[in-house]
């Protein structure tokens, strides 16, 4: 059982619950997570091969990408500490390697993770923040890449960013770890461009 992870301010500063969020904010509604929509943000969704289900929203935001998904978890424990040791596990095998430190929201991991062949030069990596939330009945983990991961102002707009984001945990059961549902979004707000991972 670990304690759950999350900045201190979290209720009031974000990543929200649904029943923290002001209801009136004009949220674009994907699912598992609500974006509010800021000026030259883009949306992508990140849809599985073959299932043809959404397992990610990329945001483009500030010279930064955000990964973000949603899971279930316990009520009282939290997930980031496991799954933080199964992200360096991953990227080790990968040929790459994480430094963990205190960031803004707690523990983080700063991945340098080998280009993939035919992406770029050989031996080039590229460097990725993971970050990640334990709320109430949730985990919300995100992955900042571009400028966010490197320099600090951007760092602090993308931070901004993942603050903003509502969590939508639903009441259905779920065991922990799962991804919660995420979806189009009902209105063509931003229209997101599905990609393929």
């Amino acid at each position: 059982m670990h304690a759950k992870s999350a900045p201190v301010d979290r209720d009031v500063d974000g990543p929200l619950d649904e029943s923290e969020a002001n209801p009136v904010r004009p949220y674009v509604d994907l699912g598992g997570v609500k974006i509010l929509p800021r000026e030259g943000l883009h949306l992508r969704l990140e849809i599985e091969e073959g299932s043809k289900r959404v397992v990610a929203i990329g945001l483009d935001y500030a010279g930064s990408t955000l990964q973000v998904q949603p899971f279930a978890a316990p009520r009282s424990s939290g997930l980031w500490q496991e799954i933080r040791a199964q992200i360096a596990d991953q990227i080790a095998k990968q040929g790459g390697s994480t430094t963990p430190r205190e960031g803004p929201f707690g523990p983080e991991l700063v991945a340098e993770i080998p280009v993939a062949a035919g992406q770029g030069p050989a031996g080039t990596t590229r460097l990725a923040r993971f970050i990640g939330v334990d709320g109430p009945r949730w985990f919300l983990r995100g992955v900042i890449a571009g400028e966010g991961a490197i320099n600090p102002e951007a760092a602090a707009q993308i931070e901004d960013l993942f603050r903003s984001i509502v969590v939508v945990r639903g009441s259905a059961p779920m065991p922990p770890r799962d991804l919660i549902p995420l979806r189009m979004p009902a209105t063509p707000a931003g229209k997101p461009e599905p990609t393929g991972t």
